[in-house]
């Protein structure tokens, strides 16, 4: 097939933007970054100087980059309280967007963005990166296989470094008003889509416990202090399709863990651990599989085929070009993880399994 060239507005030139967004842009044949937008003018500096955009294509507000003629799908990876406000002009503009997570602050605006996205027909892809690993994908096979059989227990962790050892500053991550809830919402959503992912299951109940150690961080400018209000850990069980058990460990303040994760699955014909970052930036997988091995104790390491490897912005070209795997995320996915999440905080607060709706 003719695959089509899309004219690529981002907004946001953070820290996830330059990581993984503009050079995963740049790379795809069918994606070209023609504009930007970001309320500091030296990350509208850094575009221009990076990636060659005009200086007419740098916008300060994101109303003026969605109606910019020359773009024609929006590239969204702001703080989180901008996603929904971003995401909604895109969609009523009707141009396709990619969305970082946590989709929104909460499950009523994700609500609202899924149904307009359905009700216009715009093309979407929600960015939880994990889907892109080659490991996981293959893990995704071998239990879509029934490999694993009937799945009775998952145990995921996701374990960042963040504690009083590494001074970080008092980032938007740390704000309730820009990012909703802190480590829960930034890694345990991801946690949460590739469990389900994996799995092919849903999330039934659920029941969590959150809490904040760091309440005071350094200010990012100037001089002085600010105050932490969000969760530096959360661990939470869910309860899963067909009874199945699922336990989360997500945490900063995980001390020399960079980027850590770790997937347990048990079934009753085998088991799996799905592992990124035990050595930095790799993502491997191992298995255990039918008598009798069963009895052995071992789990054996798997070489991951070629052909699970893939790119997540060149994922979102082939959706918009028609010819997506269909195993990226839409904001319907991301719509039942806000859910979810929605659910683990007041589970939290109110010290109680609460049904997942």
């Amino acid at each position: 097939m003719n695959k089509k060239v899309f004219r690529v507005g981002s907004v946001g030139i953070g820290g996830i933007s330059r990581g993984v967004h503009l050079p995963g842009i740049q790379k795809s044949p069918d994606l070209e970054l023609v504009a930007v937008c970001d309320l500091k003018p030296e990350r509208m500096a850094y575009a221009r100087e990076t990636y060659g955009i005009r200086e007419d294509h740098c916008f300060a507000d994101y109303h003026d980059l969605i109606a910019c003629p020359d773009v024609d799908v929006i590239d969204i990876s702001t703080s989180n309280n901008a996603h929904f406000e971003v995401a909604k002009a895109a969609i009523e503009a009707g141009k396709p967007y990619c969305l970082e997570k946590p989709v929104t602050l909460t499950a009523e605006e994700a609500d609202i963005l899924a149904k307009l996205s359905e009700e216009k027909g715009v093309p979407n892809m929600v960015c939880f990166s994990y889907r892109f690993k080659a490991a996981a994908r293959y893990a995704k096979e071998l239990v879509e296989k029934g490999l694993l059989g009937d799945i009775y227990h998952v145990y995921m962790q996701y374990l960042q470094g963040g504690g009083p050892s590494y001074d970080l500053p008092r980032s938007w991550r740390y704000k309730k008003e820009l990012t909703g809830t802190g480590a829960l919402g930034d890694l345990g959503c991801h946690a949460l889509d590739l469990v389900s992912f994996v799995t092919g299951k849903s999330y039934r109940k659920a029941v969590g416990h959150a809490d904040t150690y760091v309440y005071q961080r350094r200010l990012e400018e100037g001089e002085g202090y600010g105050p932490v209000d969000v969760d530096d850990f959360c661990h939470y069980l869910m309860e899963m399709d067909g009874k199945t058990s699922a336990n989360f460990s997500v945490t900063r303040f995980a001390y020399g863990r960079g980027n850590y994760q770790r997937m347990e699955i048990y079934g009753s014909k085998g088991g799996l651990v799905y592992s990124l970052d035990v050595t930095p930036g790799v993502d491997e997988l191992e298995v255990c599989f039918g008598y009798p091995y069963d009895r052995s104790g071992i789990y054996t390491k798997l070489p991951v085929p070629q052909r699970f490897q893939c790119d997540q912005m060149q994922s979102f070209a082939d959706i918009l070009n028609g010819c997506g795997d269909g195993m990226a995320a839409t904001i319907q996915d991301g719509c039942r993880i806000q859910h979810a999440l929605d659910v683990i905080i007041r589970s939290a607060e109110e010290e109680k399994w609460l049904p997942c709706e």
